[in-house]
């Protein structure tokens, strides 16, 4: 659901021949590509110091600063602060916890939107408490948890969209499956490092709340009203507005335990698998001089369907989507997950670029070096269009690759963490034996949650 750097959609490539790239069997030297995304960051992370200290996003172009709200909630360092530590970066995490332990405050009569302010700054305040044990940033965390809780003050526990940290005062009662179902692992880590059952509580019945009210078919739409229950948009799919509902319901099950989650993610998954999947064939092969035809093997994608009919209503895929991958992995579906993965890539290949992220899971979990070599191309175009002599920018066109006044917080968190963790030789992960078998999950805006309970 978050804003990406790459918005446009792309619809199902149908043409026959795509040209493939001439580097399948050239070596990666993960070190070296591990040190240069470690230096891209620092080239991003000096901008902002230089030109936004205090604020929660650069604008790179401009070389000036944006806020989300009237006040600032250091979005950026926050949501650095964890990537930092990972990649050692010792002196610049140090002065980074002290700063936001200083000067970080929810104390502000401003109403921000709950499911961003959860997943980057109450998963990033968590995950670095886990990294370094400063119980200033878990106490930051609990503060805001505390003022967050309103959101599930509705007839039905869905949470409204928005709050206001000192009032508690809420609006925005059309939400949708993201926003409402990506609460557990923050407010569940948060209910399990402070004794309080009323994070876990909320935000479980939250998410319960959004798959009991799925179709007849296993299916939930994109909006829906949290004072009614009823939906008041019927599409249904894995992308934005859906997507990171079904993440937690699978990390939910890993990092609790917990067998609803489970059950949950093993039905919705048989629906999407049923009702949005495709299968595309893009014409045929030929063996030889021979007549008789051989099918190319059909490429996995995801599109759109009714939640109530299973009928087809759109074929489109975008960046949103390429998260789907690495969760299939994480779910033991590897088939699904590296055909799927291939499509992505060829997403990304038709205009060199697309989505500002990666999934690292699936070389991980198969140790083929393709996936490496996706990682290096994507990386190598990602510096090629998007670096600003300040920072990254945002494109506004895939096509144009004209630049946008904006970089992100997510850049921090997500995409430069992702590369790394790609790249890096696990000796350089303190966590990395352990990331895998069941005991760290990375929530929506890619900070790593430890189950330390």
């Amino acid at each position: 659901m978050k804003t990406t750097i790459l918005r446009s959609i792309c619809f199902l490539l149908i043409a026959a021949n795509s040209a493939p790239l001439d580097r399948s069997q050239q070596p990666v030297d993960k070190a070296q590509l591990a040190n240069e995304v470690r230096s891209e960051f620092l080239h991003a992370w000096n901008g902002y110091k230089k030109h936004a200290w205090g604020h929660d996003d650069l604008k790179p172009l401009s070389l000036s600063y944006h806020d989300w709200y009237a006040e600032p909630l250091l979005m950026t360092p926050v949501d650095a602060l964890d990537t930092m530590i990972l990649m050692g970066l010792k002196e610049e995490a140090a002065s980074t916890r002290a700063y936001i332990a200083t000067n970080l405050s929810f104390d502000k009569n401003i109403e921000v939107q709950n499911f961003e302010t959860t997943i980057r700054l109450l998963g990033g305040l968590l995950s670095s408490y886990q990294l370094t044990g400063d119980k200033r940033l878990l106490n930051l965390a609990e503060d805001l948890g505390n003022r967050l809780l309103p959101v599930f003050n509705s007839p039905t526990g869905l949470p409204y969209r928005y709050v206001n940290l000192k009032t508690g005062k809420v609006r925005g009662k059309i939400t949708n499956p993201a926003e409402a179902g990506t609460l557990l692992i923050e407010f569940g880590t948060l209910s399990k490092l402070t004794h309080k059952q009323v994070f876990y509580d909320k935000a479980k019945h939250a998410l319960v709340g959004i798959y009991n009210r799925r179709s007849s078919i296993g299916l939930v739409g994109t909006w829906i009203n949290v004072e009614t229950g009823e939906w008041t948009d019927t599409d249904s799919h894995i992308s934005g507005a859906i997507d990171s509902y079904y993440e937690y319901l699978l990390k939910c099950a890993i990092l609790f335990d917990d067998r609803d989650c489970r059950r949950m993610w093993t039905n919705s998954i048989a629906a999407i698998n049923r009702y949005l999947a495709e299968n595309v064939v893009h014409g045929l092969m030929y063996a030889g001089g021979s007549s008789r035809a051989q099918v190319r093997e059909p490429e996995l994608w995801y599109g759109h369907a009714d939640m109530n009919t299973g009928r087809r209503t759109a074929t489109t895929y975008g960046a949103l989507d390429a998260f789907f991958p690495a969760v299939l992995a994480l779910s033991d579906d590897l088939e699904r997950a590296e055909r799927l993965q291939t499509s992505s890539f060829k997403m990304w290949t038709l205009r060199g670029i697309e989505p500002e992220e990666l999934d690292y899971y699936l070389y991980h979990f198969t140790r083929k070096g393709k996936y490496l070599r996706m990682g290096e191309t994507m990386f190598r175009d990602f510096v090629k269009y998007c670096r600003t002599p300040e920072g990254y920018a945002a494109l506004k066109s895939v096509v144009t690759r004209e630049h946008n006044d904006s970089m992100q917080s997510f850049l921090f968190a997500e995409t430069f963490k992702y590369f790394y963790l790609l790249f890096a030789p696990p000796k350089t992960l303190s966590f990395d034996r352990i990331v895998f078998n069941d005991r760290i999950v990375f929530n929506t805006e890619a900070h790593p949650i430890r189950r330390a309970w």
